[in-house]
C-alpha cells in the first residue's frame, strides 16, 4: 500500500521517448535525407530515419548526436541540429506508446556512411522520392521528413544556413547551386553574387582561390563564413518575389 506522499510509478502507464534526425544534404544537385534500413523489428529492413531510444542518463540532444553516430557513422559536433517537432500519436509505434521528438540537420559530406547499432546500410535517398511516395517509410517517418524538409526550406532564406550545406571553403556559385537544388528552380547569377557581396555573412578569402576548372581560366574566389551573423536582406525563391512585387502592384 503507497501512502499519499510517496509516488508509485506503476500508477501510470508507461511512455518511451526516442528520439528521429532527418539529416539533409545536397548530392548530384538534389536535395538528399539520410535514411537506414532497420535491422530489428518492427518493419524489420524497412527504410527509416536513424534515431532511437532515449537513455536514463541523457538528455535529447546528446541522444540524437549518440544515436546518428551509432547508426549512420556521422558525427554531428560541427553540424546544424535543431529540434523541429514533437510527435505523439499514440499508434505511431507498435511496440508501445512512444513520443519522439524529432531534429532536423544539415551535412557538407556525407560519404563516409558506416552502419552500426540495429542499423544497417545507412544511405542518401532524394527528397523528391519521399515526396512522390515512391519510397515507403517505417513508423510516421514519411510525415516527420516531410515536416523537417518544410521547415528547412523555410529557414533556407538565411544564407547562413545554406552555408551549413556547403564545405568549409566555397565559391559563390556552389552555394547558389544549393538553393537551386533545395528549390528546384533557378537563381539569378549576377543578383545572386551581388546580395552574397554586399552583405556581412561572409568573408573573401582573397589570397585563397579554388582550383581552375576544366577550360582553364581565373579561379573562382573562395569565401567562408564571417563571424558577424546580419545581413541586410536574406535570399528569397524566385516566385515569392514576383508574388511581392505583384502584391505592390509594380
Amino acid at each position: 500500500m503507497v501512502s499519499s506522499g510517496e509516488y508509485d510509478s506503476r500508477a501510470f502507464p508507461p511512455v518511451a521517448v526516442t528520439v528521429d534526425i532527418v539529416m539533409l544534404t545536397i548530392c548530384k544537385d538534389s536535395l538528399q535525407v539520410l535514411l537506414i534500413k532497420r535491422g530489428e523489428e518492427p518493419f524489420l529492413g524497412g527504410l527509416a530515419l536513424p534515431g532511437g531510444f532515449l537513455k536514463p542518463d541523457e538528455d535529447l540532444d546528446a541522444a540524437a548526436r549518440r544515436e546518428l553516430a551509432e547508426e549512420t557513422g556521422v558525427i554531428s559536433e560541427e553540424d546544424y541540429l535543431e529540434q523541429f517537432g514533437v510527435y505523439s500519436s499514440p499508434e505511431r509505434d507498435p511496440r508501445m506508446r512512444v513520443v519522439t521528438v524529432a531534429y532536423w540537420a544539415i551535412c557538407s559530406d556525407l560519404t563516409d556512411l558506416v552502419e552500426g547499432g540495429d542499423a544497417e546500410d545507412p544511405q542518401l535517398v532524394p527528397v523528391s522520392r519521399i515526396d512522390q511516395r515512391e519510397i515507403d517509410l517505417a513508423f510516421d517517418h514519411y510525415e516527420i521528413v516531410r515536416d523537417a524538409v518544410k521547415h528547412a526550406l523555410g529557414r533556407l532564406e538565411s544564407p547562413l544556413i545554406a552555408a551549413k550545406f556547403c564545405p568549409p571553403q566555397f565559391t559563390i556559385s556552389e552555394l547558389r547551386r544549393v538553393y537551386e537544388a533545395a528549390w528546384s528552380t533557378r537563381i539569378d547569377q549576377g543578383n545572386f553574387q551581388r546580395k552574397i557581396r554586399a552583405s556581412n555573412m561572409f568573408r573573401n578569402l582573397s589570397a585563397e582561390k579554388s582550383s581552375s576548372g576544366p577550360k582553364g581560366g581565373r579561379p573562382a574566389s573562395l569565401w567562408s563564413v564571417s563571424e558577424m551573423d546580419t545581413l541586410a536582406a536574406g535570399i528569397e525563391k524566385p516566385e515569392q518575389r514576383v508574388d511581392k512585387i505583384r502584391k505592390r502592384g509594380i
